[in-house]
């Protein structure tokens, strides 16, 4: 068996969760292969002293993956999807934050989730991803042009509110004016949208939301669309321009430049380990707090 290994470092407390984990594989004879700068950070920080295989972003993963397992919290996790892309290569996210709708293994069950892995005991769900495009092109948004969780614009450097003329299949919907606006995947209903006031929708829904930031527009809400919607917003405000994010990747762009988003024809595949699912972290994280069911 081979996998991929990502991970961010921001605490002595993530070194007993990276241990384990090599440990877990070294005496499973798991073939691990790590991202470049992962591997370096171990290196620095003598976590691991062996000789590693390694990936880069711009290295494809392929099909001799069983999968790529993600250290660190959700923001890993969607920066791990960059190193994925197309390829079908599952993730698995290993918690080593707080609040994480993605990153589900818990580092006290490491090794009884990872036994899984080896005993191919696990299912996988399709997550779906947004594309984005700009006229007149902008270089910054092409190299990577893709989101798990939201596309967002919002204003740059004012305090002035931004105007956002939306579209939905070339039809006129309305003129935001707000401090922005999100456009999420279900899988992002339970980030920033969810903080803006917008809904919470299952990964499996075949929707997307439209959420605006901080609404002048008194009566403008959270809508929810059909997945294979095509969104077109034409952004404007006192200042050139304005700012975009795909995720946690964030460029500038130029007013009056017209932004279309619509669905990627690949996804994203999650690791869904027995009993760790998407109802079980909302009833934990979100909605009643600790589950005493386990």
């Amino acid at each position: 068996m081979k996998v991929a290994i990502y991970g961010q470092y921001y605490q002595n407390s993530t070194e007993p969760i990276i241990k384990d984990i090599f440990a877990f594989f070294h005496s499973n004879n798991v073939e691990m292969v790590i991202e470049e700068n992962f591997l370096k950070m171990l290196y620095e920080k003598q976590l691991v002293n062996n000789d590693y295989t390694t990936f880069s972003p711009s290295t494809s993963l392929d099909d001799s993956f069983e999968m790529l397992i993600s250290i660190g919290g959700d923001g890993t996790i969607l920066r791990a999807a960059t190193l994925v892309r197309n390829s079908g290569v599952p993730i698995l996210g290993i918690n080593a934050g707080r609040l994480g709708f993605l990153a589900t293994v818990q580092k006290e069950n490491i090794d009884i989730f990872l036994q899984f892995v080896i005993d191919k005991n696990y299912t996988t769900s399709e997550r779906t991803l947004l594309s984005l495009t700009c006229e007149p092109e902008n270089d910054a948004i092409a190299e990577m042009n893709f989101a798990m969780n939201e596309v967002t614009v919002s204003r740059k450097d004012t305090t002035s509110m931004i105007t956002v003329e939306t579209y939905l299949n070339n039809e006129y919907l309305n003129s935001y004016w707000a401090d922005g606006l999100i456009i999420s995947t279900p899988t992002g209903s339970t980030g920033y949208s969810l903080s803006c006031g917008g809904p919470l929708l299952t990964p499996d829904v075949k929707s997307l939301v439209i959420t605006p930031i901080a609404p002048h527009n008194l009566t403008a809400r959270p809508l929810v669309i059909p997945d294979d919607t095509e969104v077109k917003l034409r952004v404007s405000g006192r200042e050139d321009q304005y700012l975009v994010s795909l995720d946690s990747r964030i460029s500038s762009v130029k007013n009056e430049s017209i932004l279309t988003i619509k669905k990627t024809d690949f996804k994203i595949k999650m690791v869904e380990i027995p009993g760790e699912t998407f109802l079980k972290t909302l009833r934990n994280k979100l909605l009643w707090g600790e589950d005493k069911r386990n």
